[in-house]
């Protein structure tokens, strides 16, 4: 039998909530989704989560769905990097990067 996690949800993110609970949804099922569908999803969810970028609920939303918590990073990846992901584990994907650059570079 699945678990049910209870999450206290302010109304104000309500909508995120719903659009977070579609994406992770969608990511989970075995069958592809239709592009045009998904990307309109992710687009609403990419514009709550603009909206409601400070608010102090985000993390732990965040955490309880994967698929936002990815989509969140990649809004802030231009100027945060890897904002979500712990600190080594951040080094080591830029160190990682530069290496494989260096290399296609060279070669």
């Amino acid at each position: 039998m699945p678990t049910t996690i209870k999450l206290a949800v302010p109304a104000e993110l309500l909508s995120l909530v719903r659009l977070a609970q579609l994406l992770q949804a969608l990511e989970g099922q075995s069958r592809a989704a239709d592009p045009h569908q998904y990307r309109l999803l992710v687009e609403k969810l990419g514009a709550e989560l603009r909206e409601h970028q400070g608010h102090p609920s985000l993390p732990g939303l965040l955490d309880h769905f994967p698929a936002a918590a990815e989509v969140y990073e990649n809004l802030q990846y231009a100027h945060a990097g890897l904002c979500r992901a712990p600190l080594e584990q951040s080094l080591g994907s830029e160190l990682a990067t530069r290496e494989l650059l260096g290399r296609v570079c060279k070669g």
